[in-house]
C-alpha cells in the first residue's frame, strides 16, 4: 500500500503528465500549421487582393474583414455581458428567477454556432433588413460570445472578498458607487479573461458569418458597417474545398490558417497585457 505522501506525489505526477500532454497537442497543431504555411507569409500575401479564383494574390480583405467582425462583436457583447454579469451577482438575490437566468445562459452557451447563424440571418439580415453586412455578422457573433462574458463576469465578481463591499457601504457609499469604485476595479483583470475567451471563439467561427456577412470573393475593402466582407475562416473553408488548382489552393489554405492563428495569438497577448496592467494597478492601490 502506498503512503499518503506517495499517493500525493503520484497524483501530482499524473497531473503534470496530463498538462504536458495538452501542451504537446497544442504545439503539435501549431507546428503542423507553421511548417506548411510559413513560406506563404510575405508582404504581398498579407497586403494584396485575392485573384484568379483565390488561388493567387493575397488575403488582405479577409484580414480586415476578420478584424472588423472581432471588433464589432466585442463592442456589442462585452459591455452588455459585463453589465448583465454585474446585475446577476450584485443586484439579484438567490431565487428561482436568478437560477432560471443562469440555466438559460448555460443553455445559450451550448447552442451550436450554426443555429446562431440561422437566427442571425432571420433577425438581423431579413427582419431588421441589414442584409449581409458587417453589422449583421458582428451582432450574430456578439450573441454567440455573450454567455461566456456573462459567466466570466459573474465569477470575477464572486472572487472579490465581501469585506470590500461591507467597508465601502459602512463608509456611506451607495450600492452603485461600491460596485463602480471598489468591486469592479478589483474584478476587472478577471473580467478581461472573458474578453480573451470571446476573441478566441468568434475569430474562428465560420457558420455564423456564412449566413450573415461572409462573401465568397470580394477583392475590395468595406466602406461601411452595412457592407459585405471576406473573412479568414470562411476564406479558409472556400479555398480548401473549392480550389481549382489543388497545390496552390492547399498552400493558400495553410498560409491563411497560419495568419488566423497569429491574429488570435496577437490579440490574446494584447488582452493579457491589458489584464496585467489592471492587475498591477489594483495591487498598487
Amino acid at each position: 500500500m502506498l503512503s499518503k505522501s506517495n499517493k500525493e506525489k503520484l497524483a501530482f505526477w499524473v497531473f503534470r503528465i496530463l498538462s504536458f500532454f495538452v501542451l504537446a497537442i497544442l504545439f503539435w497543431i501549431l507546428e503542423f500549421i507553421f511548417i506548411r504555411g510559413w513560406h506563404m507569409l510575405n508582404w504581398e500575401f498579407l497586403t494584396e487582393m485575392p485573384k484568379d479564383g483565390m488561388t493567387k494574390g493575397g488575403i488582405y480583405p479577409a484580414i480586415i474583414g476578420t478584424l472588423c467582425l472581432i471588433a464589432g462583436s466585442m463592442i456589442f457583447a462585452f459591455p452588455i455581458g459585463v453589465l448583465a454579469g454585474i446585475y446577476m451577482h450584485e443586484y439579484t438575490k438567490d431565487s428561482w428567477y436568478k437560477r432560471f437566468i443562469k440555466l438559460m445562459t448555460n443553455n445559450l452557451a451550448g447552442i451550436p454556432s450554426i443555429v446562431f447563424g440561422l437566427f442571425g440571418m432571420a433577425l438581423f439580415v431579413n427582419a431588421m433588413d441589414f442584409g449581409d453586412s458587417i453589422i449583421a455578422g458582428s451582432l450574430t457573433l456578439g450573441l454567440l460570445s455573450l454567455p461566456v462574458v456573462i459567466r466570466v463576469t459573474e465569477e470575477a465578481m464572486l472572487a472579490v472578498n465581501d469585506s470590500f463591499r461591507h467597508g465601502s457601504l459602512a463608509l456611506g457609499a451607495t450600492k452603485l458607487q461600491t460596485v463602480r469604485k471598489v468591486v469592479l476595479p478589483i474584478a476587472l483583470p478577471n473580467i478581461i479573461t472573458g474578453l480573451i475567451l470571446s476573441i478566441g471563439r468568434v475569430s474562428g467561427e465560420t457558420a455564423p458569418i456564412l449566413f450573415t456577412v461572409a462573401a465568397y470573393f470580394l477583392p475590395k475593402l468595406p466602406e461601411s458597417i452595412f457592407d459585405q466582407v471576406m473573412a479568414l475562416p470562411y476564406h479558409l473553408y472556400v479555398i480548401s474545398t473549392s480550389g481549382t488548382k489543388i497545390e496552390e489552393s492547399r498552400d493558400m489554405a495553410y498560409g491563411t490558417a497560419l495568419v488566423l492563428v497569429l491574429i488570435v495569438l496577437i490579440l490574446n497577448l494584447l488582452a493579457n497585457m491589458l489584464r496585467r496592467y489592471y492587475s498591477k494597478k489594483v495591487k498598487m492601490n
